[in-house]
């Protein structure tokens, strides 16, 4: 792997500067080519790394004073005004090429918003979209959009679809990866004025392999292995998948505790159970590349522990050593 330098927001997530930071360390070990840049109040980091061991000549602190929060009621307005937060600083060194990517689990809009306006679109892209790989019983399901565009028009979906299609490539190897729109039903004349008109521009569109409507249920079944919709269905969708994945091994813990015999037969089952909660668990997933974005961001989830953050380590390396940009530049040129 080439040398790399890559920027954490340590003050973004439910855990920061905890879980970033510690992130950051596992990173180092795992990529010894690897270079951190860790943005956000120094005194606060510094006590999270004191006593512990890593190599300081490959990871740098970037002392700033403000924090892009949680609950900031307008994203946009955060990213103008607090210029020197963990997150502003960090997208900056992205758009200066004094990195090469950026990780952050902070607030979702303001992450957009800043990769947006900082670090800029790739020429031609209407707007970047979220996305992320679900697991499926086949090979992973990409979705996207998942809530960085709320209100679409035809031309965005088809967009999503090529943008897509070049990462899933990249990622999976799979040549002309089957595209399907989320949609209430597989006929094409189902759904809103939105999914009716999408599905008849991609339908037209020569670049993307598409397949038709899928509806969510299907998502999991890996008969696709991209699906594209709006920011809000997609939102909809992951929360309630999570909400749903979150309630299936409540409920089963609770099964379990509830006689001997049912303690005994998970004990049997412990490594089945372990590798099924693992691949629905979405810290796993490390995070939702922005695609259309000049520059590689990686949103990971808010409440990434540690080692979330090596998995969204993974992908962003992943995203710059396939070079997604470069790539989704040359198709819109075409």
């Amino acid at each position: 792997m080439s040398k790399r330098t890559i920027v954490i927001d340590a003050m973004g997530g439910d855990y920061a500067p905890q879980a970033p930071v510690e992130g950051a360390l596992l990173c180092l070990e795992k990529y010894p080519d690897l270079s951190i840049v860790l943005t956000g109040k120094e005194d606060a980091i510094n006590k999270i790394l004191s006593g512990k061991t890593y190599d300081k000549e490959r990871l740098t602190i970037v002392n700033t004073t403000e924090v892009v929060e949680n609950e900031e009621k307008s994203p946009v307005q955060a990213i103008r005004t607090k210029k020197d937060s963990s997150l502003v600083v960090g997208l900056r060194m992205v758009k200066d090429k004094k990195a090469d990517g950026m990780i952050s689990a902070g607030n979702t809009g303001s992450v957009m918003a800043g990769a947006t306006f900082l670090v800029g679109r790739i020429k031609g892209v209407f707007r970047p979209a979220l996305s992320v790989e679900l697991p499926t019983g086949k090979n992973p399901t990409l979705v996207l959009d998942l809530g960085a565009n709320m209100d679409c028009k035809p031309q965005y979906l088809v967009q999503f679809a090529q943008m897509a299609s070049i990462y899933y490539h990249k990622l999976h190897g799979i040549e002309n990866p089957t595209v399907a729109l989320l949609n209430v039903g597989v006929e094409p004349t189902k759904g809103n004025q939105l999914a009716k008109e999408a599905y008849q521009a991609l339908s037209e569109c020569k670049t993307i392999n598409f397949k038709g409507n899928a509806e969510a249920r299907e998502i999991f079944e890996g008969n696709y292995n991209i699906v594209v919709t709006d920011g809000f269905a997609g939102n909809v969708m992951l929360k309630t998948t999570e909400g749903v994945a979150s309630y299936i091994f409540t409920s089963l813990k609770k099964e379990i505790k509830s006689s001997f015999a049912a303690k005994l037969g998970a004990l049997l089952m412990l490594k089945s159970l372990k590798k099924m909660k693992n691949s629905l668990d979405p810290r796993r997933v490390g995070g939702s590349a922005l695609l259309g974005i000049n520059g590689a961001v990686i949103k990971a989830h808010g409440n990434s522990r540690q080692d979330s953050f090596v998995s969204a380590m993974d992908q962003c390396l992943t995203f710059i050593n396939n070079q997604v940009i470069g790539d989704i530049s040359d198709a819109l040129e075409k």
